[in-house]
């Protein structure tokens, strides 16, 4: 109880210390950098966009720090994942951001999934004994581009509710990011023809998305269920799977561990390739140019080499 006094106490402070505003007509803070990269295409320079996980942080465990809280009670709009990928973290520092404009309901907040053609969604109750299983349905959405067509429809809608006077800008950016994404997916879908059919093992359940894009086909998970480390039985097992079946990739996002990835690779052997958790956006990167470098990482692995 005392930390969490102590918390809160933070925050009223972080969001009682008050700067210069930038110029912009919108304010948008997105959870993750990949749901920044996207709103900041439709946005352009109508809006200042803060993303609040770094791409090297797993998006189910970051640090609910209180300066997170300032960029939040500035916010005119807030995009979430959803699908419950936040929920360890994110609704401490909506509620400590003391800003009704992003609660929850409001139309300062935006759950981008509601826009997206869902997968993985669960036919049967879960508990937490299934390991990190969301409820509503796989929340990596954003590793497949033309989810990420989907999401920057919605979210071009919201800022053309939330600012009027520039829905005509809005519009004119989605048709362009639109135009930039479906261009580029020919050819990334080219380059990868070959992963069609082709068995990958994964490190944790984030290649739903990608595996509908591109057509291949996960036969295991180094989890042995979301969100459990590796224990050496399962690592067994996993291993027996992909001799088995010739995997060709083994697949981890870089904030998971590297042992366990690496061992299985090399014992089966397969490439291991390893896929920034998301994108650089405070270092200027576009979600355009991470799927880019999404892509050409798997390339590499088909191709036989490694990261």
């Amino acid at each position: 109880m005392r930390c969490l006094r102590l918390f809160a106490a933070l925050l009223t402070a972080a969001v009682c210390f008050t700067a210069a505003p930038a110029r912009a007509d919108l304010k948008v803070v997105a959870s993750l950098p990949d749901l920044a990269a996207v709103a900041k295409a439709v946005g352009g320079d109508k809006v200042e966009v803060v993303a609040l996980a770094l791409p090297t942080q797993d998006p189910h465990f970051v640090d609910a720090k209180p300066n997170l809280a300032l960029a939040l009670n500035r916010a005119d709009l807030l995009i979430t994942a959803g699908l419950d990928l936040e929920i360890g973290w994110l609704p401490s520092l909506q509620l400590g951001a003391r800003n009704n404009r992003i609660l929850t309901g409001n139309a300062g907040f935006l759950d981008a999934s509601r826009f997206v053609s869902l997968q993985e969604v669960p036919t049967t109750a879960v508990d937490r004994s299934q390991g990190d299983v969301h409820p509503g349905g796989n929340p990596h959405y954003l590793y497949d581009p033309r989810q990420g067509i989907a999401v920057a429809r919605g979210i071009e809608a919201r800022m053309s509710q939330l600012d009027a006077k520039n829905a005509d800008t809005y519009k004119a950016n989605l048709a362009k990011f639109t135009q930039q994404v479906q261009a580029s997916q020919q050819g990334w879908e080219q380059r990868l023809a070959g992963l069609k059919g082709a068995p990958v093992i994964a490190y944790h359940r984030t290649t739903a998305y990608l595996q509908n894009w591109l057509g291949f086909t996960t036969v295991a998970f180094l989890e042995p269920k979301p969100g459990i480390p590796p224990n050496p039985s399962h690592v067994a097992q996993v291993l027996g799977q992909g001799k088995a079946r010739k995997v060709k990739l083994v697949l981890k996002e870089d904030y998971y561990p590297d042992g366990t990835a690496k061992l299985v690779a090399s014992k089966i052997p397969a490439s291991l390739i390893v896929i920034p958790g998301g994108t650089d956006f405070r270092n200027g990167q576009t979600y355009v140019q991470r799927i880019e470098s999404l892509v050409s990482s798997l390339e590499r692995g088909l191709a036989g080499k490694e990261e």
